[in-house]
């Protein structure tokens, strides 16, 4: 899907999921490095930034949730921006993106609007929107994590094991995202103000700061899923410890039984105590006295260290 807007002399290309033959129509009347029109056609997994005389070119990256798989999907995102025209390509649709479309579109069918409008800032209400976007992922991620929490103290199950997976990978994907974006910001403010005369310094700045914190935050909610893992696993091994020793006492019980009448299945003659008749009786007396002796070792034993 290919849109575009022009409006005070800016030009705003938007492209969702484009081909090799579309992306060569929409550049070439740019001068842009072959390098960086091929970056639009491949998966960069890293953030980057590359600079040029008239324009900058830049992929961030931003997740897109699968419902299907509950899985957080690597999704690009690719900029050509110079002073007036702004490019941009993605491989889905964006909500936060088409709705800032929609309000520019609504400015330019405006003849007589009085705003101001430049590449740079909405290149910033982009990422802006993004960063917002990704203060609610976390604030969800942290929710669910909660209610595994809970539900890991409450009762353990092979369903828990999964949902712990897949936070811990998506709070992994995340991290792999954004953190490599930190750099690739600081650069993209200090070209900014190179290109456009320092007219933007403080909303750039703002953009790291949410950055920051969206790393900050995906770094705490990483030990969060790990002590929840650890406790999880902490919880299976008691529960484990538990049904052995209960399996111990009750082998321990009949384990003088088993003995003593495989001796006496034996055919043989003379056997102590044979025609005792209170035998039964006192092989039960003592399977229990093993039995007491063994549950008081590891329960009341274990309670006194």
């Amino acid at each position: 899907m290919l849109r575009q807007l022009n409006i005070k002399n800016i030009l705003w290309v938007d492209w969702v999921d484009i081909s090799k033959n579309e992306l060569q129509s929409v550049v070439r009347h740019y001068n842009f490095h072959e390098l960086d029109i091929e970056a639009c056609l491949e998966e960069n997994q890293r953030a980057r930034i590359d600079y040029y005389e008239d324009y900058m070119f830049i992929t961030l990256h931003f997740p897109k949730y699968n419902t299907r798989t509950q899985i957080y999907d690597l999704n690009e995102f690719d900029v050509f921006l110079g002073k007036d025209f702004l490019i941009t390509f993605r491989n889905h649709t964006w909500t936060h993106i088409d709705t800032i479309y929609d309000q520019y579109w609504k400015l330019e069918i405006k003849e007589d609007s009085k705003m101001k409008i430049s590449t740079w800032y909405i290149l910033y209400e982009i990422i802006q929107s993004m960063f917002m976007k990704m203060f609610r992922v976390t604030e969800k991620l942290r929710s669910e994590i909660r209610q595994i929490e809970k539900n890991v103290f409450a009762w353990a199950s092979s369903a828990l094991v999964r949902d712990i997976m897949i936070k811990k990978r998506n709070i992994i994907m995340l991290k792999n995202m954004f953190k490599p974006q930190v750099p690739v910001l600081n650069q993209l403010e200090f070209n900014m103000n190179k290109l456009f005369a320092w007219k933007m310094e403080a909303y750039f700045e703002d953009l790291e700061d949410k950055l920051w914190k969206i790393v900050d935050e995906i770094n705490l909610l990483e030990e969060y899923i790990w002590s929840i893992e650890v406790s999880y696993k902490t919880m299976i091994d008691i529960k484990t410890n538990s049904v052995i020793k209960i399996l111990t006492l009750f082998s321990a019980f009949l384990f003088p039984l088993t003995l003593i009448t495989s001796f006496y299945w034996m055919n043989l003659e003379h056997l102590p105590f044979q025609n005792h008749p209170n035998i039964v009786y006192i092989l039960i007396l003592l399977s229990a006295l093993i039995t007491i002796i063994l549950w008081y070792f590891f329960f009341k034993r274990n309670d006194r260290i």
